[in-house]
């Protein structure tokens, strides 16, 4: 199964949604561009978190399997822009990572940085979950199904994130309550 988005010529599998097409581009370019910087911000986010657990080896091989999707997903958003004659924000991208760093530097003085992450995780996907709706949605209603299946293989991957974190946190949460109990700082790593 390729799961590489190799861009084609441009074709229309449905026709445009009154005459407005143009319009569904446009903005299907510029949310393009915003999915992108948020696979950016995901991949610092992640390597940053993963980097630095050290007794939950479950979750930082789940985070680790989810950065090389990350990182796949922002070059299939990108190849998406390239399709449409497109290009990513250096902008809205270097926003994304500097907002990943900032998290990054709150969590390590946390001493709940664990749970923190994990919160953060959770609702990051679901905020990924909601954009690639809207992504798929604009692409079929902009005529681009190539960029709208692209879209619905990576609304996929990050329902699979998201229903992973939602079955492990718990684990996590008893997981670091019992080892606060004894080792307190080491137990939010």
């Amino acid at each position: 199964m390729n799961t590489h988005y190799t861009p084609r010529e441009p074709t229309r599998t449905t026709p445009p949604l009154h005459g407005e097409t143009s319009h569904a581009r446009e903005e299907l370019a510029d949310w393009l561009r915003d999915a992108h910087a948020m696979e950016m911000q995901a991949e610092a986010m992640l390597k940053g978190q993963a980097a630095r657990l050290e007794n939950y080896p479950q979750l930082k091989a789940r985070i680790e399997q989810h950065i090389t999707e990350t990182q796949r997903q922002a070059r299939d958003v990108e190849q998406c822009l390239k399709s449409m004659g497109e290009d990513t924000s250096a902008l809205k991208d270097s926003g994304g990572k500097a907002m990943a760093m900032m998290q990054a530097m709150g969590g390590m003085i946390m001493g709940d940085e664990v749970i923190k992450g994990a919160l953060v995780g959770y609702s990051f996907e679901h905020m990924e979950i909601a954009s690639y709706t809207v992504l798929t949605a604009a692409a079929e209603a902009a005529g681009e199904q190539e960029i709208a299946s692209v879209c619905e293989r990576i609304l996929g991957e990050e329902r699979a994130m998201a229903e992973w974190l939602s079955a492990h946190t718990p684990e996590v949460v008893r997981k670091y309550l019992a080892r606060a109990e004894s080792e307190s700082a080491k137990s939010k790593r």
